[in-house]
């Protein structure tokens, strides 16, 4: 019986010593939860060695180049109203601050197409996104600013006017050019209606029987940045060889790259002979807070998340 006692009574110990670690740890991570709540732009002015007020003129120029397309597309509905210089990050806290800051859900950000008003969307990330399209833009968000910036990478604010009021974001630029800002990066200019270029006849090759000629018909899809810069690009391109009204054969080639961002580019030909030569085609391009996917079986690609994005499925037939 006094065995029996003894170990109850180690038991009682252990649960009490394992329920304290708990509380402990829990105590722990809220603490760590508590401390990450409470960095703020006011945290990263202090790892920022002060620098010159003035910015590079590739980024003046950019900013100016963004005044005149904001104002030509929006009109009052979106406006730069000021900068304010705060330095150089001088430390590796400093990165990760900004790191937190860029994706953290208080923060403002934009999407949408400028040459679409309708499409603008701007807020703060937790009012634009929730569940795993929080998620999904918040790690978007980390990983674009955590691959790209650097230790002394520029920083200042950006204050904004828009139809709900004023709000600020930070810029990370360098003298090349603004690397990565709520605003900047989320809104594009884009004709979402693409491009298309049509080859006129050529001869592609002779032989004892024939003269065989060569057509293609290409068509493509351009994100660029608010100053007008290509930033991404997406398209295919079918080609047909014939002799007079026969097809002989057909091939095609697609592309696609984006600058911060993803792109997503499939196509195969349907018909290679025959009347006409046919391919199909599935594109896509998107900013960081979404993602693209491709269904084989479909053959298709799609966009998920929210954020700014051009995606085009279809099939092109080509006649000689």
């Amino acid at each position: 019986m006094k065995k029996l006692a003894t170990t109850f009574k180690i038991l009682v110990v252990l649960s009490i010593v394992t329920l304290n670690s708990c509380r402990d740890a829990n105590n722990e991570i809220n603490q760590q939860e508590a401390i990450q709540a409470k960095v703020s732009a006011a945290d990263l002015k202090k790892e920022i060695i002060p620098s010159s007020q003035t910015v590079p003129a590739a980024v003046q120029n950019q900013l100016d180049e963004s005044k005149k397309n904001l104002e030509k597309y929006l009109k009052s509905d979106l406006q730069i109203e000021g900068i304010n210089v705060l330095g150089k990050i001088s430390t590796q806290r400093g990165l990760e601050i900004s790191q937190n800051l860029v994706a953290d859900k208080d923060q403002f950000i934009a999407t949408g197409n400028i040459m679409d008003a309708s499409s603008i969307k701007i807020g703060k990330i937790s009012d634009l996104y929730s569940g795993d399209d929080l998620t999904t833009a918040q790690k978007g968000l980390k990983e674009t600013i955590t691959e790209e910036l650097k230790m002394n990478t520029n920083v200042m604010e950006i204050t904004w006017n828009n139809k709900s009021g004023k709000f600020t974001t930070l810029c990370f630029y360098n003298d090349s050019g603004i690397i990565w800002d709520n605003v900047f990066g989320g809104l594009v200019m884009m004709d979402t209606r693409g491009n298309v270029e049509t080859s006129n006849d050529s001869t592609a090759r002779t032989n004892s029987t024939a003269r065989v000629a060569s057509s293609w018909s290409k068509q493509w899809w351009t994100l660029n940045w608010l100053w007008g810069s290509k930033r991404g690009e997406t398209g295919y391109q079918i080609t047909i060889y014939y002799s007079g009204s026969s097809v002989s054969n057909a091939d095609v080639n697609d592309w696609g790259y984006m600058n911060l961002g993803s792109a997503k580019s499939e196509s195969k030909i349907l018909r290679r002979t025959g009347a006409y030569g046919q391919c199909q085609y599935a594109l896509g391009l998107c900013t960081p807070t979404g993602s693209l996917s491709f269904d084989a079986s479909k053959f298709s690609v799609s966009f998920s998340g929210l954020g700014s994005n051009i995606v085009s499925n279809g099939t092109k037939s080509l006649y000689p």
